[in-house]
C-alpha cells in the first residue's frame, strides 16, 4: 500500500525543483480508481503525476479531463506523457518505486511481468497496455 502522505511530500517537492505548483490531489480511497494522482500546473501546462494504491509505481500523464456534459465527472483514463525532468525527480523523491516511461506504459501488457494484478481483472477487462492494466478504473 503506497503512503500518500509521502506520494504527496514528494509531489511538492517535485513542483518546486522542476518550476511548478501543485493544484489538487486526486487520493484513491475507493475501490476505483487504483491510483493516486499529483497535479502539478507549469506556467504553459499541467502534469499529472500518477502512482498506484497497491504497489510501488509511478508515471506521468495529462490531468484527467473533466466531463461537464455528464455532470462533471472526471475521467479516470489516463493518457501517459514523456518529462523526464519530473519522472527523475519524481523518482528521486520515491526510492524503491518502479518508475515507468510513456513507451512502457504504452506497449503491450504481460500478465506474467506482472503477478500482483488480478487474473480476473486481466480476463475480464482484457487490458491491451501496461499502463491500462497497471492504472485503472476497474470495479
Amino acid at each position: 500500500m503506497t503512503d500518500v502522505v509521502n506520494f504527496k511530500r514528494a509531489c511538492y517537492a517535485a513542483a518546486r525543483s522542476t518550476g511548478g505548483r501543485v493544484i489538487e490531489f486526486h487520493v484513491a480511497n475507493d475501490v476505483t480508481p487504483n491510483f493516486h494522482l499529483g497535479v502539478i500546473a507549469y506556467r504553459d501546462h499541467t502534469l499529472a503525476v500518477a502512482c498506484t494504491r497497491d504497489s510501488a509505481v509511478l508515471a506521468i500523464a495529462e490531468p484527467p479531463a473533466i466531463d461537464f456534459v455528464s455532470g462533471g465527472r472526471r475521467s479516470d483514463q489516463l493518457t501517459f506523457v514523456d518529462a523526464p525532468e519530473l519522472l527523475a525527480v519524481v523518482a528521486g523523491l520515491l526510492p524503491g518505486f518502479q518508475v515507468l516511461t510513456k513507451s512502457e506504459l504504452d506497449g503491450s501488457f504481460d500478465a506474467a511481468a506482472w503477478p500482483h494484478v488480478s487474473s480476473k481483472d486481466i480476463t475480464y477487462w482484457r487490458p491491451s497496455t501496461l499502463g491500462e492494466a497497471l492504472f485503472n478504473c476497474w470495479d
